[in-house]
């Protein structure tokens, strides 16, 4: 499902540090980015980017590459603004009619940059063909909701009702409109004019959109070397670029980017090099970006772990996060780019809070970490050895090595990190649940909304639920929380299915990570969004 699912390889940028670590303060950098000046719009702003692993069709585009570029060239029914909120772009309105129906209405007088109308139809069947099994598409389960929807057969997503050419309904088969409403800013709902899927191989190498920027000329993906981009026309929402177009470029390295950087050959990179982590904020000054992102980081315990169920499992768990100095490793390890985590969400995400009922567990007291493994023990005797498994082809052995080292000295445990070759071998154990160890996991958020950070991962057989935690009463809060119509009362009950969470310890929350970034000189305007993304059409040089 996920688009920047960080299980997939891990935004991995320590800096190496001390792996033994005793108690200390720590604070998130960052800052604000942005600056304000005026520019040359027709100035190109090139950018740092990355191959897209696929043809650019956004219902079978889910990483960050081609997300990028996606986000640019077409416009949804509504798009997220830089803090998250969902604004209307092609929609006129989108209306909860009730828990499991939605009705939308979509503006008049768009065009793709074919010069075909955007209507009702162009979401509809662009929604089909991403929901038809046979088509495969990587985010055909972003329709999974919708009346008719098959994960096994090819069948028409008869939840979707034309009511004239730019109005139609949409009937769920689970009660969550409230917040399926909050996901039609995601890629995988864009429109597609009838050229393209008349001939998708054509769309997905030189794509027909109706966003705020289109391909320079045909064939303007030089693949694996870059992407022109150029501001379109025929695009009226709110994103109107300020721009002349965008220039991806793909970098092999973070490291080239950041040399690029430093001597004005690319105007924004949205990833520091681990060489520069120390320095980028000095080096770069007002123009370094390092700020809270959509990004949650854990480790996971499977379900079935010797000495972690029942109420020996509980008492260890909350023993295990006590344990855990997670100021001292974001300060010592991570330069404060990272951010001590205080719940199961991000600080950018509406309904966050620093204060729930339970998140105690979340700081560091080696005292009664000591204490309530003690109490576990007279249940059962410890006995082995705690690992996490990590993949060591992305930069994770030293946080690993430094939650280790401090489980050793504050619980007096054996405690190390399990590595494996690279990612693919971790997930093909956890995926399989013959891991036996806990293991490295995450999330970065497709859309902001406390939901994606908690049914995906806790909720009774959700699709990344890698612990196979289930709780009806966290599941019972979920869906109520999902078919409420007032966000406050949505925060009320995500909240209290945390609390929840803050009691099981499916997973043991770290840190929240920041994105890290920065710009060229002469350029202004810079501003990263929700999403750990720039928006690339206020930019402004020149």
């Amino acid at each position: 499902m996920k688009r920047n699912k960080i299980a997939l390889a891990g935004i991995g940028l320590l800096a190496v540090g001390a792996l033994a670590l005793a108690g200390c303060s720590s604070k998130s950098g960052g800052g604000d980015s942005t600056a304000s000046a005026g520019g040359n719009s027709n100035a190109i702003i090139k950018v740092s980017g990355s191959e897209p692993e696929n043809p650019l069709i956004p219902t079978n585009t889910n990483e960050v590459g081609g997300g990028k570029i996606l986000d640019s060239i077409f416009a949804g029914l509504a798009y997220y603004d830089a803090k998250g909120k969902l604004v209307n772009d092609m929609a006129e309105s989108i209306k909860v009619d009730d828990s499991s129906d939605l009705t939308v209405k979509v503006k008049q007088g768009n065009t793709f940059s074919n010069g075909e109308k955007v209507t009702a139809d162009s979401f509809i069947n662009a929604w089909q063909y991403g929901a038809k099994f046979s088509n495969k598409q990587l985010n055909q389960s972003w329709f999974s909701d919708i009346e008719g929807f098959s994960d096994s057969a090819d069948s028409e997503l008869t939840g979707l009702k034309k009511v004239d050419d730019y109005t139609f309904t949409i009937k769920l088969s689970n009660p969550v409109a409230a917040d399926f409403s909050q996901r039609l800013g995601y890629s995988a709902y864009y429109p597609l004019p009838e050229a393209s899927l008349k001939d998708m191989a054509t769309a997905g190498e030189n794509p027909i959109g109706n966003g705020p920027y289109k391909f320079a000329k045909a064939g303007a993906w030089q693949h694996k070397v870059e992407l022109d981009l150029v501001k379109s026309d025929t695009y009226k929402g709110a994103r109107q670029a300020k721009n002349g177009g965008v220039n991806f470029i793909f970098y092999a390295t973070a490291d080239a980017a950041y040399a690029d950087l430093q001597s004005n050959k690319v105007d924004v990179i949205d990833l520091i090099p681990a060489s520069a982590q120390q320095t980028f904020e000095s080096d770069l000054g007002d123009r370094a970006v390092n700020q809270p992102a959509a990004i949650f980081q854990s480790f996971t315990l499977p379900g079935n772990l010797a000495h972690f169920t029942g109420d020996e499992g509980k008492l260890r768990k909350e023993a295990i996060s006590l344990a855990i100095d997670r100021a001292a490793i974001t300060k010592t390890i991570f330069n404060n780019t990272r951010t001590p985590a205080s719940d199961f969400t991000s600080p950018v995400i509406a309904g966050w809070s620093d204060s729930l009922k339970g998140a105690d567990v979340l700081k560091f007291d080696a005292k009664k970490a000591k204490e309530l493994w003690a109490e576990a023990d007279k249940i059962s005797p410890w006995s082995g050895k705690f690992q996490i498994a990590y993949n060591s082809d992305s930069s994770h052995q030293a946080w690993v090595d430094a939650v280790s080292n401090q489980l050793k000295n504050n619980l007096g445990i054996d405690a190390s990190g399990n590595p494996y070759v690279d990612f693919a071998s971790l997930r093909k154990d956890v995926n399989a649940r013959t891991i036996q160890t806990a293991f490295r996991t995450g999330w970065q958020a497709d859309y902001p909304a406390q939901y994606n950070f908690l049914q995906p991962l806790y909720g009774t057989k959700a699709s990344s639920n890698d612990s196979d935690y289930s709780n009806p009463q966290f599941d019972a809060l979920l869906a109520k929380g999902a078919s409420a119509s007032d966000q406050s009362e949505a925060t009320k009950d995500y909240s209290q299915a945390q609390e929840i969470l803050l009691q099981d310890l499916p997973a043991i929350p770290l840190w929240y990570s920041n994105v890290n970034g920065g710009f060229a000189k002469g350029v202004n305007n810079v501003q990263f969004g929700w999403n750990s993304v720039p928006l690339y059409y206020e930019i402004t040089k020149g």
